[in-house]
């Protein structure tokens, strides 16, 4: 509590906790961005590059993981709002003969199934051979090597189904390399000009950019600081900054910053970048109970749904982690409040409570003045 004997505002709050996880040693550094109606702040905690001492400021830049599967919803939603595709087109109609010979029928897996995650097709991420490519020291000679989305997507069909089609989420990132490559073959563009042209420029993201094969990121950031997925939690830190994001892509392999993805979260849930049939689409959410995944969610197309806080208040949005970096964007349904927290290291249970903390206190501790 403050010192003064006044009520301990949110924002102090905040700040206690963002103190807290840097004291623990969860994470090198760590920021949080607010905006609620016209108002806005930030708070950060800990150190950019701790060799230097550089403090997290405002703007930076950081590569957001899984938060990219929002963006890649929306684009393929434009399309859908567009015309010029639907949500019931299979694989097999623009990817004809892709799955020939897998475990899969092309047929039955539809681009709704692909984006709420239930189609079944197994991640390529957790391919034992592949996984193990990311580990390490092995992730230093992988972080250059460049993959196309149909090598990537083979190595998940070599694996049976999880599930039937529809039948269940199962968190995969394959299905959302199917989905751009649809994207891509419906419209014969590729799929980072058709996020620029239908997301980022219309919203003003100029922070926010679709690298594929180019390893730097580009501006001031955080040292991502990451273990390499190594077994061992005591594993040093090492600096996984650079590196090419073709392992990523459409599902995780996009750089931004708290404030771009605040504008872009906000413009989702307020309907002001999808027609309402294509927002709706967006938000009806299927269930991951059973699935290994984030316990108290619900999925739609790209977006965690009904995120429960403490209180059963729901909060909807996205988050991603990625090598040194972890990210969590959550807001109200009407997207007037949200809420962008980021650590420059690997996920870590620790990170992830921290930024549950701070929702239930931006949204739901009534014992804490505004």
């Amino acid at each position: 509590m403050a010192t003064t004997g006044k009520p301990e505002t949110k924002r102090e709050a905040v700040q206690r906790v963002l103190d807290g996880v840097v004291a623990s040693g969860a994470t090198p550094g760590i920021v949080t961005e607010v905006r609620k109606g016209d108002s806005r702040w930030f708070a950060s905690a800990g150190k950019a590059d701790v060799s230097t001492g550089r403090e997290r400021v405002p703007q930076e830049l950081f590569r957001i993981g899984s938060a990219a599967k929002a963006f890649t919803a929306a684009t393929t939603l434009k399309l859908v709002g567009e015309g010029v595709l639907s949500l019931d087109d299979t694989v097999e109609k623009w990817l004809p003969g892709l799955l020939g010979g897998s475990p899969y029928d092309g047929d039955k897996i539809t681009l709704r199934r692909l984006l709420n995650q239930t189609s079944g097709i197994y991640n390529f991420s957790m391919d034992p051979e592949f996984y193990a490519t990311g580990q390490g020291e092995a992730w230093y000679e992988r972080r250059f090597k460049v993959f196309t989305p149909e090598e990537l997507v083979r190595i998940a069909l070599r694996h049976p189904p999880r599930n039937a089609p529809g039948e269940a989420f199962h968190y995969s990132n394959t299905q959302y390399y199917l989905a751009a490559m649809m994207v891509e073959s419906a419209t014969g563009q590729s799929y980072g000009d058709l996020l620029d042209r239908l997301v980022l420029r219309p919203l003003g993201l100029t922070r926010t950019s679709l690298p594929t094969t180019r390893t730097v990121i580009p501006g001031p950031h955080p040292v991502h600081y990451s273990r390499l997925y190594a077994e061992d939690p005591a594993a040093p830190l090492h600096d996984a900054s650079e590196s090419n994001e073709t392992t990523a892509w459409s599902a995780g392999g996009m750089i931004s910053s708290t404030g771009d993805l605040l504008t872009f979260f906000s413009a989702l849930l307020s309907g002001r970048i999808l027609n309402p049939a294509q927002t709706e689409e967006m938000f009806t959410t299927v269930p991951t109970d059973g699935s290994g995944w984030l316990p108290g969610t619900r999925y739609g197309l790209g977006v965690w749904a009904e995120q429960k806080l403490r209180s059963g208040v729901p909060v909807w949005g996205n988050g991603g982690a990625d090598y040194g970096t972890f990210t969590l964007v959550m807001g109200s349904p009407d997207g007037t409040h949200m809420v962008a927290s980021h650590v420059n290291t690997d996920f870590s249970p620790q990170a992830y409570a921290a930024f549950l903390a701070i929702l239930d206190i931006e949204f739901s501790d009534p014992e804490h003045a505004g």
